[in-house]
């Protein structure tokens, strides 16, 4: 009788070591999964902070390049109206300089 309880007592605790090695195993298995899982995490967050990084500097460049298209419109626009009235004055300022040429000849006379 003592040996059938001595028995069942080793194959309990034989039980229970084999029990508690599955749960460490468990453990590490679950731990390394779980580091990798962060990792997996870390490196779709940083692809997707370069991905919207890209999508920003992108939209950036866009509207850089259309300010640039803007003023460029802009300057060739004012440019065009002060030739066209640089053109309107022509004939004024050829007559006022002939004038004023005629009166520096006369003067000299």
């Amino acid at each position: 009788m003592k040996t059938e309880v001595l028995n069942d007592i080793k194959k309990t605790e034989s039980e229970y070591q084999s029990m508690i090695s599955t749960a460490q195993e468990e453990k590490k298995k679950r731990h390394a999964q779980a580091e990798l899982e962060a990792d997996n995490l870390i490196a779709k967050a940083q692809s997707n902070a370069e991905q919207y990084r890209k999508l920003k500097l992108e939209e950036a460049r866009h509207q850089a390049a259309q300010k640039h298209a803007e003023i460029i419109k802009e300057g060739n626009q004012r440019s065009a109206a002060l030739k066209e009235k640089g053109k309107k004055n022509l004939s004024k300022a050829v007559q006022l300089l002939v004038s004023r040429f005629k009166e520096q000849l006369h003067v000299g006379a």
